[in-house]
């Protein structure tokens, strides 16, 4: 985890019910869900195995390590769960290394949660090599703390990274506004007992009590957020 912030609140967010935003990244802050798929796809051909197209709901918003080991044990490749991730990782860092593009509506999210001072945290199942250069395509000064999926015990569905980035503000998860994209996230954020908004990418997701699903993050603002955490 990284944080330029002290263990404590803004003093924005005085008289607000929210507390803080804790933002996923892949499918919901930037477009590279699809980016996933592609090398997953690439690196299992050179292995001489084809993905079947249905297989990429069960992936999607996974850990690493759930995602790698589903692919060997349905493929059948002779390949060990290290060198799968060494290989997905190296080809997914090569795909970004020319930038890349955020979801509609994700900059200016972004640009308003800074104007109010809303503490804002990055919460991935990515390894933290991966954030590091999605960030620097994205900007890293609109977080103030970042969790990655390689530096906690346990990841997403785990509630730990959603926790991790409360306990980093000194917030209570349930003043948390997470917005997630994958039935896997939300399950983190709310174990958490975070408030989820969803932006479905590749799968469904249903609305649920304490979430609420939206089509793009250009539903979303920080007038939104609020009133959603306070029940409005």
């Amino acid at each position: 985890m990284t944080s330029t912030v002290p263990a404590s609140l803004t003093r924005t967010t005085e008289g607000s019910a929210l507390q803080a935003v804790l933002l996923d990244m892949d499918g919901t802050l930037v477009d590279t869900e699809g980016f996933w798929w592609d090398v997953e796809v690439e690196v299992f051909a050179d292995l001489g195995h084809r993905l079947e197209t249905a297989w990429r709901e069960v992936v999607v918003g996974g850990p690493m390590t759930r995602s790698a080991g589903y692919l060997i044990e349905v493929t059948g490749a002779d390949i060990a769960m290290e060198e799968l991730t060494v290989l997905l990782n190296d080809r997914f860092e090569k795909r970004i290394g020319r930038g890349v593009p955020l979801m509609p509506g994700a900059a200016r999210l972004l640009a308003e949660l800074a104007a109010h001072e809303v503490p804002t945290a990055l919460v991935s199942a990515s390894h933290r090599r991966i954030i590091d250069r999605v960030l620097d395509s994205v900007g890293r000064h609109h977080f103030a703390l970042t969790v990655a999926g390689d530096e906690v015990t346990r990841t997403k569905p785990h509630p730990e990274p959603y926790l991790t980035a409360a306990a980093g503000f000194g917030a209570d998860p349930g003043r948390c506004a997470v917005i997630e994209d994958t039935a896997t996230g939300v399950a983190a954020a709310e174990a958490a007992g975070c408030k989820v908004v969803a932006v479905p990418s590749v799968a469904p997701i249903a609305a649920a009590p304490g979430r609420t699903v939206v089509t793009s993050l250009e539903q979303v603002d920080l007038a939104f957020l609020r009133g959603f955490v306070a029940g409005e």
